[in-house]
């Protein structure tokens, strides 16, 4: 087995960051209010002169201007519960530990590959959505939880370097129980190595058998002991934000974070979303903006755009202090079938995506599409169908069919036909024609009928795309 551990340093902090457009010096302290500390803080505010550890009235003191964020648990437990959904794309098992996430990639190799690339894969994943961390592997969960803690981008590969890798750890890097962690070092031990080559009588006796389990989880002797994750079929996430908004162009920048985090969600759980909801709290009440769409989607980009093609026709009755994404049903994702030779531009957006964003923009009622009638005449076969209807296959028909056919003016060529057409006669509007698709002199292909028997006289029916 090979296990993998994604070490989280600064995850309270990045998860504060993550959601600012361009902070300014920005701290997050902890503690009673007369006697707040600073326990992490951002590159503005380190390079002001502030420091972790330090009172936040001595902060002020030294620097006049800067954002404090009280350390909230819960956020730091719901971003780790997050990642842990992420990590769910490499393994099915997954375990949160402190300010840590392990997942078992040995039978992921036939996907993913060899540590190397998944390594790779997972610190694009972390960085791309805004978190610092370093990584291990070892053959034990626990052994990657220790080797993240001294050395970013350390793997051991099998049990027997496992021994030797951990020799050399500090005992106070080795997340041993607080008892023993503090009393080993007055007894002259202070490496891992020291203690793992102690009589184990002698160690049961003087802190008992939790130390021991520890040790033989560490090495791979005892069951990890860990509770695997298992990723919710529903999302309700919340962003808090720092400032009363008032104009629905300033809610852009937590909408495409929001929806970046939920295309990441979708794809690591291997599902899509057909509909979710925004909801926009204000200081009372809150105004709930619904994304629906024709098909299940996941990509980040059609997400985004769909939302937010929904949020600009949305009028703001108070300004919005917290923006809430919720989607209660997450159904299977079946991605578009391409052709292998794919000719169509680099930029191009798929036909789905374009569907969704004009739905977005003109409304449910501005898109649609045509369907086909019992009745054969070109004037009575097309109707606007349901937007749930699927395709129907139909005969070469112009894209842009005129109401009423008109002479057609210039040269042409044809390039197909006749199509004849002779029916209508059940309701005393009988047609007898012959189709023809023609090519005018400036290059447009044309629809066009003459009676029968004759080639001139072109009535112009349609237009080809």
């Amino acid at each position: 087995m090979l296990w993998a551990c994604v070490l989280l340093p600064q995850l309270a902090l990045d998860g504060v960051l993550r959601r600012r457009d361009d902070p300014g010096p920005l701290v997050l302290v902890d503690g009673p209010v007369q006697t707040r500390t600073i326990i992490a803080l951002n590159r503005e505010a380190k390079a002001a002169g502030l420091r972790a550890g330090q009172r936040l009235s001595a902060a002020q003191a030294l620097l006049a201007r800067f954002e404090v964020v009280p350390h909230d648990p819960a956020e730091v437990t719901r971003w780790q519960t997050f990642l842990a959904g992420v990590a769910y794309r490499y393994s099915s098992e997954v375990a949160l530990l402190p300010h840590a996430l392990v997942l078992e990639i040995s039978r992921s190799r036939g996907l993913f590959g060899d540590w190397p690339a998944v390594e790779r894969r997972l610190r694009d994943d972390l960085t791309g959505l805004g978190f610092r961390h370093r990584l291990a592997a070892a053959p034990t969960p626990h052994a990657a939880y220790v080797l993240a803690g001294i050395s970013d981008g350390l793997a051991v590969g099998a049990f027997e370097h496992l021994r030797r890798a951990l020799d050399a750890v500090p005992l106070q890097k080795a997340r041993l129980p607080a008892p023993a962690a503090d009393a080993l070092p007055g007894m002259g031990i202070r490496t891992l190595g020291q203690l793992l080559r102690m009589p184990r009588d002698g160690l049961r006796r003087r802190f008992g058998v939790s130390l021991l389990e520890v040790l033989d989880q560490l090495v791979g002797d005892r069951p990890a002991g860990l509770t695997l994750y298992q990723p919710p079929d529903s999302v309700d996430w919340r962003i808090e934000l720092s400032f009363e908004v008032e104009n629905v162009a300033a809610l852009v920048f937590p909408l495409r974070r929001m929806t970046l985090d939920l295309a990441a969600f979708l794809a690591c759980r291997d599902g899509g979303v057909q509909r979710f909801a925004l909801h926009l709290e204000h200081r009372e009440g809150e105004t709930v903006v619904t994304v629906g769409l024709l098909a299940p989607e996941r990509a980040a980009g059609a997400l985004f755009e769909a939302a937010r093609g929904r949020l600009e026709q949305t009028r703001l009755p108070a300004p919005v202090i917290a923006v809430r994404l919720k989607a209660d049903h997450l159904p299977p994702f079946v991605p578009e079938g391409r052709d292998l030779f794919d000719e169509r531009p680099a930029n191009a957006l798929p036909f789905g995506q374009l569907r969704e964003r004009l739905r977005a923009r003109l409304g449910d009622e501005a898109v649609y599409q045509l369907a086909t009638t019992l009745d054969p005449r070109p004037e009575r076969s097309q109707r606007v169908g349901p937007r749930s209807e699927g395709p129907v296959d139909v005969l070469p028909r112009p894209t842009w069919l005129l109401d009423k056919p008109v002479p057609l003016r210039g040269s042409s060529r044809i390039l197909a036909g006749p199509e004849r057409m002779e029916t209508g006669w059940w309701d005393g509007a009988p047609v007898r024609r012959d189709y023809y698709v023609v090519e005018t002199a400036a290059g447009q292909k044309a629809w066009v009928f003459c009676p029968p028997e004759e080639t001139g006289g072109w009535m112009l029916h349609g237009w080809f795309a």
